[in-house]
């Protein structure tokens, strides 16, 4: 189920105060005040930028040459474009630069219950931080089931029905050198247009079940190495049953269908499980092919080329 993300302008001050030494001064009142993950996708209301009075952003940062600009209007015009800024969606107020608020933007934010931060890093470096921060934390989220592993460096998500041997494969997979992600609950956040990350939940870090063995903590078992706290998805593993309609499977194409988790297509395998398969070595397999098409290298087109030119010569 996609979640909608929100983080509240007093969430936002704590996890950054330490780094862009931060102060809050004026609007305590507005600690209350929320971002969503909508505020990524107004095109007319950016998430946080500098002074932009036509379409200001939900988080404002003057810097140095904002407070210049606004230094140089008259008393009336000054209070007018402060009317303007703060009658607007505004979040909170950050002052870069080492500025010293002005008296009637501190009463301003006072009185409307905006919070005024103000920081001794450059405006630059509080925009950019602030973009990433809110970037990550209020990207798209939804929880899917599986078992999502880093693989030859490819953030993998091994799918299927119960007791298809998931967890299993796992295992196995952790016992050749390849790293844990999430076991049962991965969290996917779209971190770009085209980009998934995926973690697991706090709670169920490190752990993997095994049928028959119980609840095991990888981390413990074999080390820090053998477990990844994120990882992009880059492709799904779907474990099928020899029984599952097989003929719909494309020989040719081993990522020939994708899924759409998102807004976003990921390449899908599916590998039939029989007795006497090595899934690990089918997977890891997979694995080497999408990296090899990533790289413009398609097998299947170069049998499809050499089949037609052996025709050619054939006729």
């Amino acid at each position: 189920m996609d979640a909608l993300s929100i983080v509240t302008v007093d969430k936002l001050f704590r996890d950054n105060a330490d780094a862009l030494n931060l102060d809050w001064l004026a609007g305590h009142d507005g600690g209350r005040r929320s971002l969503t993950s909508e505020s990524l996708h107004k095109t007319n209301l950016a998430p946080i930028g500098h002074l932009n009075l036509v379409h200001p952003n939900r988080v404002q940062v003057l810097g140095s040459p904002e407070m210049d600009y606004l230094r140089k209007l008259s008393q009336d015009a000054l209070e007018e474009a402060l009317h303007h800024l703060f009658s607007s969606e505004l979040a909170a107020v950050v002052l870069a630069d080492g500025e010293a608020p002005p008296g009637v933007l501190h009463e301003t934010a006072a009185k409307t219950g905006t919070p005024l931060f103000v920081s001794t890093h450059s405006s630059p470096s509080v925009v950019s931080h602030l973009s990433h921060y809110l970037m990550q934390t209020l990207a798209e989220t939804t929880v899917v089931h599986g078992v999502f592993m880093e693989v030859s460096g490819i953030g993998v998500l091994i799918q299927g029905e119960a007791a298809v041997g998931k967890s299993e494969l796992a295992l196995e997979l952790v016992t050749r050198g390849h790293r844990l992600v999430a076991d049962d609950a991965v969290e996917l956040r779209r971190v770009a247009p085209d980009t998934l990350e995926g973690s697991c939940p706090a709670m169920l870090r490190d752990f993997l079940e095994v049928r028959g063995l119980g609840i095991l903590n990888i981390r413990s078992l074999f080390g820090e190495t053998a477990v990844k706290l994120k990882k992009n998805l880059k492709l799904i593993v779907r474990l099928v049953n020899p029984s599952d309609n097989l003929e719909q499977l494309s020989r040719l194409d081993m990522d020939a269908s994708k899924t759409l988790i998102l807004e976003v297509d990921i390449p899908t395998v599916r590998i039939p499980v029989a007795a006497g398969r090595n899934l690990a070595v089918l997977l890891e397999v997979a694995v080497r092919n999408h990296i090899l098409k990533s790289r413009g290298i398609d097998p299947t087109a170069e049998l499809m080329a050499r089949q037609q030119l052996f025709m050619q010569e054939e006729s």
